[in-house]
């Protein structure tokens, strides 16, 4: 099983290259299509990860690969300008699926 990185942002794809990770760099929506489907057919990829700002450009299509039980999984992580989503992110999510406040 393979990790592969499908990125917006030459500084993080060379980062996970020297940690032995490949992937490619993509910008509009119709090469991150692209990189994902060329992805999910390789078998051997296993986890694929990708950064938030290119996550955020395709939410429905990640969203419906991590609803299929198949490879790959998917995680969304920083670049390397740090997280975009709000501080407060996991609390609200859980408060939001299950009412529950902490």
């Amino acid at each position: 099983m393979k990790f592969f990185v499908i990125s917006d942002n030459v500084d993080t794809l060379t980062g996970l290259r020297l940690a032995g990770i490949d992937g490619v760099i993509v910008h509009e929506r119709e090469e991150i299509l692209e990189a994902l489907d060329k992805a999910c057919s390789n078998a051997q990829i296993g986890i694929l990860l990708m950064t938030e700002l290119l996550a955020q450009r395709v939410p429905e299509e990640i969203k419906a690969l991590r609803l299929d039980n198949s490879k790959p999984i998917v995680t969304i992580i920083p670049d390397r300008h740090g997280e975009r989503r709000r501080s407060d992110y996991i609390t609200s999510y859980i408060k939001e699926s299950i009412g529950l406040k902490l």
